[in-house]
């Protein structure tokens, strides 16, 4: 009788079947460390292409900012030149009204003298200091300086009284047989500022309207 051993052969099946199932979980272990790899270096490939792109976008703002701080610092000096020049141009501005206002009083006076001129009179010389005015001329006849006295009282720039400091008689020429040098000294004082309204000052006694002014030597 002819025996066969089945059980030998189911064994190498088996031992077959249990020495396959480690390489195929080593297998599976391997294939799944390298995705793992693979998954990580491409995390770590977009990270740091991300990162590029950020570092080269905050360059880029950097860049930007820089050229906007220029700018802004080259408008701020501007500024500062317009304030600077603001600045002097107002200093001029009052220097000038101050001059403008420190003019006017010479000009009321010089006005307000040729006003007050009488006929046969004239001015050689007219000194200020201050308020103070001293006035040299000649007149033919003693009466006119009288009246050119009264006549600077009246104008209501000079305060009273004025001072006629001394005259002399001189030869004179041609028809005028003798002249009286006179000097002067009267205290300039502006007047109050009219009320709107207010009627003009009449015109210097003794002169007329549109008669024509001697002048000064």
């Amino acid at each position: 009788m002819i025996r066969i051993n089945l059980l030998a052969v189911d064994r190498s099946k088996t031992k077959k079947k249990s020495g396959a199932a480690p390489l195929l979980a080593g297998n599976r272990l391997a294939i799944g460390c390298g995705l793992i790899l693979v998954l990580a270096a491409g995390l770590i490939g977009f990270r740091f292409w991300t990162l590029g792109r950020q570092s080269a976008a905050l360059d880029v703002s950097i860049a930007a900012a820089q050229l906007e701080t220029e700018r802004l610092h080259s408008l701020i000096l501007q500024v500062q030149q317009f304030e600077q020049r603001k600045a002097q141009l107002q200093q001029r501005v009052v220097l000038i009204e101050q001059l403008r206002s420190g003019q006017t009083g010479p000009v009321h006076m010089l006005d307000q003298i040729s006003r007050a001129l009488p006929p046969m009179l004239w001015l050689t010389e007219l000194k200020q200091t201050g308020d103070d005015v001293v006035i040299d001329g000649r007149t033919t006849v003693l009466t006119s300086l009288t009246d050119f006295v009264t006549s600077l009282e009246a104008s209501g720039y000079f305060k009273k009284s004025i001072d006629i400091v001394n005259t002399t008689t001189e030869a004179g020429t041609g028809s005028v047989s003798e002249l009286i040098k006179f000097t002067i000294k009267a205290s300039f004082q502006p007047p109050e500022t009219p009320a709107r309204g207010a009627a003009p000052p009449a015109p210097a006694r003794g002169v007329a309207p549109n008669a024509p002014k001697p002048g000064v030597e």
